[in-house]
């Protein structure tokens, strides 16, 4: 059994599409073990003066209508009384032991595959800011909908030996961890990296969320770029993403097979970079 918990605050306004975001966030990291999830506690904190019933109802409408594309099944949960919106879940579920996927694992010689494109934090935040209209959140509304299962599927399938669904400690932040755990160095190749509709434009002007910054801030110790890797594209890759997609260390023998899953499964993905002999680093180029 492997078990997890995520609790995050509204991002969009509509509450049945903020329910199922939560919910395909929450489930995230099981698919990011290559397991399954079966059952979830909802997590609700919100002020009872200022919801009605109505919008909390459609708000588990939402969640409901995800987790049963997960093939999981809420069977409970738990509200408090607070001044900021807080939805979530703790999700169980089921992963066999000779193919479980962990952060730490990842060789020299592995690819690196990111299954989804980067941008949630900045283009939420610069909409919030009216820097850029609602049409950029639709691109992000559509990837934090989308489940990791078929990633996860495809991750399992084709032997890959480490993985982390990337959230809000963005690509570099998640992505060093990966390295820290398995003793590696992970090469990134920046303009592989696919970012949202965009994202690029806002990063090169420094219109980022604070989240961005704090996790630059905290990689950059263990991270070096290339001269030619602007501050810009620093701040994209250390954006924080809601319900993210799922990086990958794969071999490269089994890259046939994940691309088999991908394509039955509609699943996007990109070939971002490499594994290499190291002591827990990122190099970005």
């Amino acid at each position: 059994m492997v078990e997890t918990v995520d609790v995050i605050t509204p991002i969009v306004d509509d509450p049945y599409t903020f329910g199922a975001i939560c919910a395909a966030n929450s489930v995230s990291d099981v698919y990011a073990m290559g397991g399954k999830p079966l059952t979830a506690l909802a997590i609700l904190g919100f002020a009872s003066c200022d919801f009605d019933s109505s919008t909390i109802r459609r708000l588990l409408q939402g969640a409901i209508s995800k987790l049963n594309e997960a093939d999981a099944c809420l069977i409970g949960g738990h509200t408090i009384e607070d001044n900021e919106f807080k939805f979530g879940f703790a999700v169980s579920g089921v992963v066999e032991k000779d193919v479980i996927l962990k952060v730490a694992g990842s060789r020299p010689g592995n690819i690196l595959v990111l299954t989804k494109s980067l941008g949630t934090g900045i283009l939420t935040s610069a909409v919030k800011k009216k820097k850029v209209g609602k049409q950029y959140l639709n691109e992000v509304v559509e990837s934090m909908l989308t489940l990791n299962n078929t990633a996860s599927k495809a991750a399992v399938s084709a032997g890959a030996h480490a993985a982390t669904d990337i959230t809000g400690f963005g690509l570099l932040g998640h992505g060093l961890n990966m390295a820290k755990s398995s003793g590696v160095n992970l090469i990134i190749d920046s303009e592989k990296v696919p970012l949202m509709k965009k994202v690029k434009d806002l990063a090169e002007t420094g219109a980022v969320p604070k989240g961005a910054r704090n996790n630059l801030d905290f990689c950059i110790k263990d991270t070096s770029f290339a001269n030619e890797v602007s501050q810009g594209a620093r701040l994209a890759l250390s954006d924080p993403q809601t319900s993210g997609g799922l990086l990958i260390s794969l071999p490269s023998e089994g890259l046939k097979k994940f691309e088999r899953v991908a394509k039955k499964g509609k699943m996007p993905y990109w070939i971002i970079g490499e594994v290499e002999k190291g002591r827990g680093k990122i190099v970005v180029r």
